[in-house]
């Protein structure tokens, strides 16, 4: 179970996030689906690596992945980032989402990269990495969200 280093010290933390990625409850669906693995997360320098699998079931008829699964894994990245930063009581409400492919992804693991760029009060701006296993960079995104209470997440997007 990960525990993570904050000020020198191990810390474990709690919320939806936490609590998913380490195992107390299991992953949302959509995130599962993706095959969302933590692989690091510096919650005060408000970075996420994650590891996604894209199976051959992700892919469109020329054998790359779709460019909406490659989205997903992204909205999945940059999310997090801010999920990761945030309080037990607290979530993230996407209000836009930027992606750019720059070059086909071909079925296996892919590694996420996310950051939170700014956060003013309850807005961030985020941004997000996603590369094939050697380290090319297949696509990006950019985000805004607000921080929102958990009792209000659903009537969130």
């Amino acid at each position: 179970m990960p525990m993570h280093t904050e000020g020198g010290a191990m810390v474990r933390r709690s919320g939806p996030f936490w609590d998913a990625v380490e195992g107390r409850h299991p992953l949302p669906p959509a995130a599962a689906t993706l095959g969302l693995e933590l692989v690091s997360a510096d919650p005060a320098g408000g970075t996420i690596e994650l590891a996604f699998t894209a199976g051959e079931e992700f892919t469109n008829p020329s054998g790359n992945v779709l460019g909406g699964f490659l989205a997903a894994m992204l909205y999945d990245t940059v999310g997090p980032a801010l999920l990761a930063t945030i309080e037990p009581d607290q979530f993230q409400s996407t209000h836009e989402f930027n992606v750019t492919f720059l070059r086909p992804a071909r079925p296996g693991r892919l590694r996420g990269s996310g950051r939170v760029v700014q956060r003013d009060g309850d807005l961030a701006h985020l941004e997000a990495r996603l590369t094939a296993p050697e380290g090319t960079l297949i696509a990006t995104a950019t985000a805004v969200a607000r921080v929102i209470a958990l009792a209000d997440a659903h009537d969130a997007v």
